[in-house]
């Protein structure tokens, strides 16, 4: 299994940044017909994810150097500043009443302020597999960035499977909870299977999963 992630690797990031390019403009689209919010919050969601994955795609053509490292640290800011959006999809999806909301988007806001912080204080550490350079998150990281980055990573993943659980039994669909279940399932399968070096890369599917779900979603609740 190892030698074909390996050998797959290189191919399949520029197919997920398609995938995930796709993914944001039609979100998009959907905002300027119908102007659902999750519409938007998909848009903004899958752009984040766009970048994160066409800079890991770029490293299997760029050579390290402070090109490559300023397009990466902004990667990490720009996952810091919009994975944080997962809680408003949690929160119209649930369709809270509008003081819930604005709890929710203080929450957000500082979330995000918290993720930019910690995307510009990540230190960067240059690694190499199957053909792909990437700058990954280094021991020179604070303590308080790593903190805020598993919060962003699986703190915001679990409160999007239990919303998904509530919306599954009401709404009788089951999108938002695999949106959730799926990305929690790709983050662990890595460290699971012992591919340490390779969780960035298997990840991405689950990040695939996630966006899509929430398109579909997203299209449920306009009526599309």
């Amino acid at each position: 299994m190892r030698d074909a992630l390996l050998a797959a690797c290189p191919i399949l990031v520029w197919v997920i940044t398609a995938l995930q390019a796709l993914f944001m403009l039609l979100a998009f689209r959907g905002w300027s017909r119908k102007r659902e919010p999750l519409y938007l919050l998909t848009a903004l969601v899958a752009l984040g994810l766009f970048y994160d994955a066409l800079i890991l795609s770029l490293g299997t053509v760029m050579q390290a150097g402070p090109a490559l490292a300023a397009l990466s640290r902004m990667r990490y800011v720009a996952h810091g500043a919009l994975i944080p959006l997962l809680f408003p999809i949690c929160a119209y999806a649930l369709n809270f009443n509008k003081t819930w909301k604005s709890v929710v988007w203080v929450l957000t806001a500082l979330l995000i302020a918290a993720g930019i912080a910690e995307g510009f204080a990540t230190a960067l550490d240059l690694r190499e597999v199957a053909g792909l350079v990437r700058y990954a998150s280094g021991d020179g990281t604070p303590g308080w960035a790593k903190a805020v980055s598993g919060v962003l990573s699986y703190g915001a993943v679990v409160p999007l499977i239990l919303a998904g659980i509530v919306v599954w039994v009401k709404q009788k669909t089951p999108l938002l909870f695999l949106s959730g279940f799926l990305m929690f399932a790709f983050s662990a399968l890595g460290p699971a299977s012992g591919n340490f070096d390779l969780i960035f890369f298997i990840s991405m599917f689950g990040e695939v999963c996630m966006a899509l779900c929430f398109l579909l979603y997203a299209r449920r609740r306009a009526g599309n």
